[in-house]
């Protein structure tokens, strides 16, 4: 094809060449008309040969102007049932002191009376923030890799809830109380196979503004994905409970 643009290019040269003589002379108007006939007749074939612009994919993650916000991927770990009315969507930093206050403060009770009667889905993902937190990407690695033997969420708490702890060794340590294989756990932890999950976590938190942790997205729940509002910062139940009971609450 590049051959043929070439060829075609050529051709519309030649012609603006021969021209330029003409152009210097008298030429006719039925001349001129037939060097514009044989330009647009070469321009129609080039749009024809010029392949259109790929589809853009959707985008994965929105932030609208009215302060909603748009999560295409709700393939975090979650507690709670699928279809319940309400989605939380949890952005965390597994070191982070203030996800540490989250998970000790506020969490069981939103468990307890939101999570556990079926009226939430909580979904947690991966936001860490290595450039305050060290250990943060290891310990949300660490999580996952307990996840590939059932015990994602044993893991989960035990790191964020000693979020102050964190090490290579205490997390190893976590690991085996919370009965992992350790040579499984330590090839998956050693193997970077979740680092592509990472990365779209943070890229998606990136797309609806979160510069910090934890926080969350909170909305109704659609086939879709989930359209809802953020809450920033460890907040305590009562901002987590007005939102879910407006949510509740409001005509569908």
């Amino acid at each position: 094809m590049r051959r043929m643009v070439r060829s075609i290019g050529a051709v519309a040269s030649g012609i603006l060449i021969a021209a330029g003589p003409l152009a210097a002379q008298t030429i006719t108007t039925q001349q001129a008309d037939e060097i514009l006939q044989e330009l647009r007749a070469i321009r129609q074939l080039l749009e024809k040969m010029t392949p259109p612009p790929p589809a853009e994919a959707p985008a994965r993650a929105a932030a609208g102007n009215d302060g909603t916000v748009r999560l295409a991927d709700l393939s975090g770990y979650m507690l709670g049932r699928e279809d319940a009315p309400v989605t939380i969507v949890e952005f965390t930093d597994l070191q982070c002191p203030f996800c540490q206050r989250f998970a000790n403060d506020t969490f069981d009770r939103l468990r307890e009376e939101y999570i556990d009667t079926g009226r939430v889905r909580f979904i947690t993902r991966d936001l860490p923030i290595p450039q305050l937190h060290p250990h943060a990407v290891r310990a949300a690695r660490a999580a996952r890799c307990a996840g590939e033997q059932g015990r994602f969420w044993e893991m989960h708490f035990a790191l964020v809830k000693n979020a102050d702890k964190l090490s290579p060794s205490f997390i190893a340590e976590q690991a085996q109380k919370v009965g992992l294989e350790t040579l499984a756990f330590v090839d998956c932890s050693e193997s970077g196979r979740f680092e592509a999950e990472i990365q779209a976590d943070v890229d998606d938190a990136a797309a609806i503004g979160l510069t910090g942790t934890p926080s969350f997205v909170v909305g109704r729940t659609i086939p879709q994905g989930l359209e809802g509002t953020r809450i920033v910062g460890a907040q305590p139940f009562a901002v987590f409970d007005a939102r879910i009971k407006a949510l509740l609450l409001a005509p569908q």
